[in-house]
C-alpha cells in the first residue's frame, strides 16, 4: 500500500472510532484547525525545538491535555515517507521508555504529529545547554537515563517483528519531570532482520557522528547498528560533549575518535584519576563514583567496536548497566 493510500485507510479507520478525549485514549485523528488553536496559531513562544524535519510546538488540547506537536516541512517524498513510517511504528508500540504518539493530522499539505508532552525537554538540552541545565544532570540521573534508553531499545529489538531505530541520539531522548527518558522520532525506524537473516540492506540514513561505520560503508543494517549509536550516547553522558562539535579543535570534533585516541595513547601511562579528569564531564565537578565511571566507559567502548560482531547485544548492555547501578555505593571512593 502506497504512502497516501495508507493514510487514506488510516483516516477512514480513525473516523470510525471515537476521537481522542482524554490522556487515557490511545490514538486519534486531529484536524489542522484544532491544532492551530492548541498552539495559539503556532506561536513562536510555544516552540520547543527545531530540526531538519520542521518545528515542535507545545500545545494544549481542548480538553486540557498538554501535548507536543511536530509540524513537518511541506513537500518532499522522503518527508512523507518518514511521516507515515512514524505513525505506523508508534501506533503499535507501547513501552515506558518510548514516547507516546497521541494522534496525527494529514490535511492537505499539512502533516503534523501529536505526542505526549515531556516537560523535561530533550537530553541534549540538559547535556549541552547552560550551566543550570547541565548541573541538573548529576551522575545518578545519567546512569538512570542510560538504563531507560537501553530498555527502550531492548523492547524494540526483542519484539516480533523486531525494530531498528536507526537514529539514537541525545536530541531524540525526551525526559519527563523526574528525568525518566523516552525514545522518540521513529521517522527512519525500520523492521529488522528475522529468522536466519543477519541484516537488512537499505539506504544509509541517520546522524553523522552516531552512525555505525559498518552500516555507513555497506548499507547493511542490523541491531548492532543501534548498539553503536547507543555507545556514542553513553560517551555523551560521560563526557558532556556532543557527538560532533565543530567548535572544538580538529582532533576533538568527533567524540568517538577523540575518546579512542585518549584511551589508546594514555590509558597505560596515565593514572586513573588523571584519565577520568580528562574524559569525565567537568560540570560534574568530580561528584561521581570513580570506578563506576570507568566501568561505564568500558561498556561504551564495547558498544563502539568497529566489528559489529564484537559489540554486545542490547540485552547484555541492559544487564551490565543495571549491575553497575546496583553496585554504585560500593564503587564510591
Amino acid at each position: 500500500m502506497g504512502c497516501f493510500a495508507w493514510l487514506l485507510h488510516l483516516h477512514t479507520k480513525a473516523n470510525n472510532t471515537n476521537k481522542v478525549e482524554s490522556s487515557q485514549s490511545t490514538f486519534g485523528q486531529f484536524n489542522f484547525g484544532e491544532l492551530t488553536i492548541a498552539t495559539a496559531n503556532f506561536s513562536e513562544s510555544n516552540v520547543l525545538g527545531k530540526g531538519g524535519f520542521g518545528k515542535v510546538y507545545k500545545g494544549c488540547l481542548s480538553f486540557g491535555e498538554s501535548v507536543a506537536i511536530k509540524v513537518l516541512f511541506h513537500g518532499g517524498q522522503q518527508g512523507s515517507e518518514e511521516f507515515v513510517n512514524e505513525v505506523e511504528m508508534l501506533r503499535m508500540l507501547q513501552h515506558p521508555n518510548l514516547v507516546k504518539l497521541i494522534g496525527y493530522c494529514a490535511e492537505g499539505h499539512h502533516k503534523l504529529l501529536v505526542y505526549e508532552f515531556m516537560s523535561g525537554g530533550s537530553l541534549a538540552d540538559h547535556l549541552f545547554g547552560g550551566r543550570h541545565e547541565r548541573k541538573s544532570l548529576d551522575w545518578e540521573r545519567r546512569i538512570g537515563i542510560s538504563i531507560g534508553v537501553a530498555k527502550g531499545l531492548q523492547y524494540l529489538h526483542c519484539r516480533d517483528p523486531p525494530i531498528i531505530h536507526r537514529d539514537i541520539k541525545s536530541s531524540n531522548i525526551l525526559l519527563d519531570e523526574d528525568f525518566q527518558p523516552k525514545l522518540g522520532d521513529f521517522g527512519i525506524a525500520k523492521f529488522g532482520p528475522c529468522g536466519d537473516k543477519s541484516h537488512v540492506s537499505t539506504r544509509v540514513v541517520g546522524t553523522h557522528g552516531y552512525c555505525a561505520p559498518d552500516y555507513f560503508a555497506t548499507g547493511k543494517l542490523n541491531f548492532k547498528s543501534d548498539v553503536y549509536c547507543f555507545g556514542v550516547l553513553l560517551l555523551e553522558l560521560i563526557t558532556g560533549r556532543s557527538a560532533l562539535d565543530k567548535s572544538r579543535p580538529p582532533e576533538e570534533r568527533d567524540l568517538v575518535t577523540w575518546v579512542k585516541s585518549v584511551l589508546k595513547g594514555k590509558k597505560r601511562m596515565m593514572p586513573l584519576p588523571q584519565l577520568e579528569m580528562e574524559l569525565i564531564d567537568p560540570s560534574l565537578e568530580g561528584c561521581f563514583p570513580k570506578r563506576q565511571a570507568l566501568r561505564l566507559l568500558t561498556i561504551a567502548e564495547k558498544c563502539l567496536y568497529s566489528n559489529p560482531n564484537k559489540r554486545p547485544e542490547i540485552n547484555h548492555v541492559v544487564d551490565a548497566l543495571e549491575y553497575l547501578q546496583a553496585s554504585s555505593h560500593s564503587n564510591t571512593l
